[in-house]
């Protein structure tokens, strides 16, 4: 029964994060900015979790302390950085193919652990690799007519080095500290820190009470606001988090890339947005790829990545 909840948990987590992009374009095509839009869901997201990590801390506040450089690296690369960066990439790239250049963080993972703990891919982990480059290949369409913004492939790109960050200090072991006061810690910082970046002009912060469009329908600026922060952030971190502890890690992260075709699904649904066919085709292969190496990881788990809380992801 546990195995059963925690898929359900795990793929309502995905279909949550998946709203994400679709959410957020709507905010920025209205005069927001990326930074903006990331510090509402993270701050918003925050609040929402701020009680339930309270309880589960149960004043343990030497956790805080001794994993202080934890949360602070894990809310500024693997969640601020991460979001800012790929909010930015959807003011000139489609959400699906935003996304698709976001996931490329599982493949640069490997090329870290290879340079930096000498562990050399393997014959599945490979021909992953190889399946994402090929995908992304025809995400950008190289060899069509179709003109993709390259700026905004580098903040898609940048992306996925925030979600790679994310899966490296994920599994990061930690003692006694609950995964959900590392996820609000971690916002709390990244809220703190787009903050004071904002204050400073480093990153603009601009946003607007013009009501928006969103699902075909004119709605008020606060509606999309409140479902990044409580359904694309604050919800799909609590639901993750329980669909990890009842699957494990390697099943959630299988599970977690279906975050893929929500966000694909949502954008479609929500902004009247879809890929063209071969981009789709493109996306195909890089979850295939993505896929490839979780496969190499469940034969024989020995990456550090491999004990990955997908309900962590930025």
């Amino acid at each position: 029964m546990r195995s059963v909840s925690g898929l359900w948990f795990a793929l309502v987590s995905a279909a949550a994060f998946g709203t994400s992009g679709a959410l957020a374009k709507s905010l920025l095509e209205s005069g927001w900015t990326p930074g903006a839009a990331v510090v509402a869901r993270i701050g918003g997201a925050a609040l929402v979790l701020a009680v339930p990590a309270l309880l589960a801390l149960r004043g343990r506040w030497h956790l805080l302390r001794r994993h202080a450089g934890l949360m602070a690296a894990y809310g500024l690369v693997a969640m601020a950085a991460c979001q800012l960066f790929y909010f930015t990439a959807v003011t000139t790239l489609s959400v699906g193919v935003a996304l698709l250049l976001e996931y490329l963080g599982p493949v640069l993972v490997v090329g870290w652990m290879w340079l930096r703990h000498g562990l050399r891919p393997r014959r599945f982990t490979l021909a992953g690799i190889v399946l994402s480059l090929a995908g992304l290949v025809l995400v950008l369409d190289v060899t069509g007519g179709l003109r993709v913004d390259p700026v905004g492939v580098l903040w898609g790109l940048g992306a996925a080095v925030g979600l790679a960050v994310y899966f490296v200090l994920s599994a990061h072991e930690t003692s006694g500290l609950p995964p959900i006061v590392m996820a609000a810690g971690g916002m709390v910082v990244a809220t703190a820190a787009l903050a004071l970046a904002g204050l400073v002009g480093v990153t603009p912060m601009r946003w607007s009470t013009t009501n928006v469009q969103l699902a075909g329908a004119t709605v008020p600026w606060f509606v999309p606001l409140t479902l990044l922060a409580v359904v694309a952030a604050a919800l799909a971190y609590a639901l993750g988090i329980a669909g990890t502890r009842r699957l494990g890690s390697t099943v959630a992260a299988f599970v977690g890339l279906s975050e893929v075709l929500f966000a694909v699904l949502f954008a479609w649904l929500l902004i009247g947005e879809l890929p063209l066919p071969v981009q789709l085709l493109g996306g195909v292969l890089i979850v295939g790829g993505v896929m490839a190496v979780r496969y190499d990881e469940l034969r024989r788990p020995r990456f550090p990545a491999a004990g990955v809380p997908v309900a962590e992801r930025a």
